[in-house]
């Protein structure tokens, strides 16, 4: 019954993408990855919260508390609801700029502002190598929430099943197929969340599952705990909104108020932590061994819930994943025919893109195969690399007078710097490695902007849009 609810679900999932792309001809390339900037309030809401709300939510957040206490649910919570206030003065200028300069991706708005192709490129080569880890992220949640079906495949079927899902929701309609299914995702996550804390409430009482938890996990957070989740809170919050696919997700909007709307409800959704919290306490004080702690929620749905819920619980997790996929390909597809292989005609952008989609996926299997890692550490890594575009993005939406040569130093010394600390992992006192990485960034840029000569040259006006004239390095 599980698997029968499941695909009934995932076909209409289809039929969502069908429909989004129902009566219209062939799709623009700016149609296909923005949606020409046509979404309202409600697509932009449900396309958004697609992206921050995704499998990690339903499997990594249990996973982490699961394996590391309810500690590590500060930061998760902080982050998400310190950038909200940042996405509704950051998002708005964002889409100005992009509206500026036609935009479509990331990459678009260095090229727009700066006129400098080292900078574009180091822009939409280093969010590739980022954003990898992203979509291991979801075929891991994905196999996850698979496997709580009963699904005994081999991961590589799963991961396989679930890659050419993603890639047929992108054929259909593009992001317009990720709105539509996106409405569809978010009633099934929000009610097996809901469902699934209820279960355990009426199975078990919150406050003996409370008191059965304490005993396996420490509510204590020392010194070096609390900066830790501190200083990656800020970190975080400051990052999550130039994400190449969350900043692609700006310029689907029809308008800046379009966004501002959207940021104000999104702190609704963060309602049904509590329910995730009592799924991984569960499982912790029935002392359920798990081959991951990824399948923490799973265990608590498939002891609590009949077979159909089951179904509809995976069906909103694999959704969740499935979205977040389709949304990096979209974001990533166009970096590649548009940014890194100038001058292809867009006629051919759209297609193009849909191989480079095929590679993505398919490097994203291997690394899902053989680097296997609790999910959310995964997030770490991206943010290291993608926060780094932030004082540059903070340069385009502003206007800044800074030099190109000056940004793109500050974002390699800033991603450079990571990955050697990442890697050598020595004592920050528990400080965020990315939140250093990007303090000596800024330092590099304006340092290096400064012996530049601090200014670029002024910006020419043609017929209300601006442009920069090239200069002299």
């Amino acid at each position: 019954m599980a698997t029968l609810i499941f695909a009934g679900f995932i076909l209409l999932s289809v039929y969502l993408a069908l429909r989004a792309r129902g009566g219209r001809g062939p799709q623009s390339v700016h149609d296909f990855f923005v949606a020409s900037r046509q979404f309202g309030a409600w697509l932009v809401f449900f396309l958004a919260a697609g992206e921050i709300y995704s499998i990690g939510t339903m499997v990594g957040f249990p996973g982490g508390i699961y394996a590391k206490g309810p500690t590590y649910g500060v930061w998760f919570l902080g982050y998400i609801l310190l950038a909200y206030p940042v996405g509704y003065f950051l998002g708005p200028k964002i889409w100005d700029a992009g509206k500026r300069y036609n935009a479509i991706t990331l990459p678009d708005l260095f090229k727009g502002h700066f006129q400098n192709r080292f900078l574009e490129l180091v822009v939409a080569i280093t969010a590739i190598v980022f954003l990898l880890p992203w979509g291991q992220l979801q075929f891991t949640g994905l196999v996850a929430a698979l496997k709580g079906l009963g699904w005994n495949f081999q991961p590589l079927w799963l991961i396989s099943f679930s890659a050419l899902l993603a890639f047929v929701y992108i054929a259909i309609a593009g992001v317009r197929a990720s709105a539509y299914i996106a409405v569809l995702k978010d009633v099934l996550m929000v009610a097996a969340i809901v469902i699934t804390g209820v279960a355990v409430a009426w199975e078990s009482g919150v406050t003996p599952v409370f008191q059965a938890a304490s005993q396996h996990v420490s509510n204590a957070m020392s010194t070096q705990q609390l900066t830790f989740a501190m200083t990656t809170i800020v970190f975080q919050s400051l990052g999550m909104y130039v994400m190449p696919f969350g900043v692609q997700n700006f310029f689907t909007a029809k308008s800046a108020s379009t966004i501002r709307r959207t940021q104000v409800a999104m702190p609704l959704y963060m309602l049904m932590y509590p329910f995730l919290v009592l799924a991984s306490y569960y499982a912790i004080s029935q002392n359920i061994q798990l081959a991951s702690p990824n399948e923490a929620f799973f265990a608590a749905v498939t002891q609590l819930l009949p077979s159909w819920l089951v179904g509809l619980v995976a069906a909103g997790a694999a959704l969740s994943g499935l979205l977040v996929l389709a949304g990096i390909c979209l974001a990533l597809g166009p970096i590649v025919t548009r940014n890194i292989l100038s001058g292809m005609p867009e006629h051919r952008q759209k297609a193009s893109s849909k191989g480079v989609i095929v590679l993505y996926l398919l490097g994203s299997i291997v690394l899902t195969l053989f680097t296997p890692n609790l999910m959310l550490t995964l997030i770490n890594m991206a943010y290291y690399g993608v926060t780094q575009f932030l004082p540059g993005v903070i340069a385009v939406v502003f206007r800044m007078r800074v030099r190109a040569t000056a940004v793109a130093a500050g974002v390699l010394a800033g991603q450079g710097l990571a990955l050697v600390l990442y890697y050598k992992n020595p004592d920050l006192g528990g400080v965020n490695l990315g939140l250093i990485c990007l303090i000596v960034n800024v330092v590099v840029t304006s340092v290096l902007n400064l012996l530049l000569g601090g200014h670029r040259a002024a910006r020419s006006m043609d017929a209300g849009v601006g442009t920069l004239s090239p200069y002299k390095k």
